[in-house]
């Protein structure tokens, strides 16, 4: 089979991880931490991101020396076996039923500051932004790229704008006092807080797109961890210094809210305008992650080879078509339900947590000297988030332990005996 074309760069790299990372919680999630635990959410955003460091650094290493489209699955196959590839790669498609809509509902969020939409017209919202997503997934890699960077860059100026006219660049806000901080609330909010960080391991599916993997693919990834940890932290601080956030509308629009106060009318589409794209630039990236996972599987003839067709632009069209109609029938079936979007994110958090503490614990047996060592402490990490999340993990362990069984009972009823009157 024809393999993907090698285009991406630091730059671009760089960008996409990025954005991937800022994407749908940028907006929304600092407002919604600053809702659960106030201003005591900014050592959460602190720990997160020490947290989420040996993870990306893991991932960069896997990345580094073992670059294939079939991101983190391929690699915990490596490390643990063509089973735990197959329940890694059920986990990460699993998603799609809780995560995506969650993801498709903030998007349509941004629009509900500009127009009193109706419920269908959120529906149309979140459909038409699937269809974009096709539209540009046929494209070559390198287009998604460029949109990616560009999106990046309107986010951290938005943010410095909002910073320069807030006058928080002349009397930043300070962090509080750790004697005061209510610490038995910083793990509910992190709880929420994961979903901004989960996007490394679809990044890892791009690894093999980079002309220069070895060099280019972890610094990518870590500069991209980077700049989205402190754009978080950027505007967490602006969210909580003007204190625009509170209920689930006032935190989705909280940003657009934010900037009309600071900029007008004007500033309230910008803000909108930026909040989607960045929402957009996540999911995409998600997407395009899950297509090439079915590209890579259906290339080595794990799945049906019509899904390994590229088109003439080098892309996995085939495969992106087919998560795009899974998609929209979970995102109508999430709007017909009218399923809750913070138990949606929970849920979808279970998943990614789960995929990262398998990939990590594939890192002890595939890498070593230090860095074993820090896929080891990686582990730990993960391992204490997915018991941090408590009952909300119970989705992934449940679809992880039936997929588990399903494929115990095939191979305990493919090694059955046939009966003798078969053999007579």
């Amino acid at each position: 089979m024809a393999r993907l074309n090698k285009e991406l760069g630091l730059a671009y790299g760089t960008g996409m991880m990025a954005t991937s990372l800022l994407g749908t919680g940028i907006f929304v999630v600092p407002a919604v931490a600053a809702g659960i635990a106030g201003e005591d959410s900014l050592w959460a955003w602190l720990g997160l991101m020490l947290l989420v460091l040996p993870v990306a650094f893991s991932f960069a290493r896997l990345g580094q020396c073992f670059p294939h489209a079939g991101g983190a699955p391929h690699l915990i196959g490596r490390g643990l076996g063509q089973p735990m590839e197959k329940l890694a790669a059920f986990l990460f498609l699993a998603v799609l039923p809780v995560g995506l809509p969650a993801a498709l509902t903030l998007t349509a969020g941004f629009w509900h500051a500009l127009f009193d939409l109706s419920a269908g017209g959120d529906l149309l919202v979140q459909l038409g932004t699937l269809g974009l997503i096709l539209l540009l997934g046929s494209r070559k890699t390198r287009a998604s790229g460029l949109v990616q960077v560009l999106i990046a860059l309107a986010i951290v100026l938005l943010l410095l704008a909002i910073w320069w006219s807030g006058g928080l660049l002349a009397a930043p806000p300070a962090l509080p006092p750790l004697n005061q901080v209510q610490w038995g609330l910083l793990p509910t909010a992190l709880g929420v807080m994961f979903w901004c960080f989960v996007g490394l391991e679809a990044f890892t599916h791009m690894g093999e797109e980079f002309k220069n993997p070895r060099r280019d693919f972890p610094l990518a990834l870590l500069f991209g961890v980077l700049l989205a940890g402190l754009v978080y932290l950027a505007c967490a601080l602006a969210v909580i210094r003007f204190g625009v956030f509170g209920s689930e509308l006032a935190n989705t629009t909280s940003i657009p809210t934010l900037m009309a106060g600071l900029f007008g009318e004007g500033g309230r589409w910008a803000a909108a305008l930026v909040g989607y794209l960045a929402c957009f630039a996540s999911i995409n990236i998600y997407i395009q992650g899950f297509a090439r996972l079915l590209w890579s599987l259906a290339d080595e003839g794990k799945l049906p080879t019509g899904l390994a067709r590229l088109n003439r632009n080098g892309a996995p069209f085939r495969a992106l078509a087919w998560v795009i109609g899974v998609c929209a029938l979970c995102t109508l079936a999430a709007w017909l339900f009218r399923l809750p979007l913070d138990t949606l994110i929970r849920y979808a958090n279970g998943n990614f947590i789960l995929v990262y503490l398998l990939a990590m614990v594939a890192g002890v047996k595939l890498l070593t000297g230090p860095w074993r060592a820090l896929a080891a402490l990686a582990s730990l990490l993960c391992l204490a988030v997915l018991l941090s999340l408590g009952q909300e993990a119970g989705y992934a362990l449940a679809l992880g332990a039936g997929f588990l069984g399903w494929r115990a009972w095939r191979r305990k009823k493919s090694c059955q005996p046939l009966p003798p009157e078969t053999l007579a």
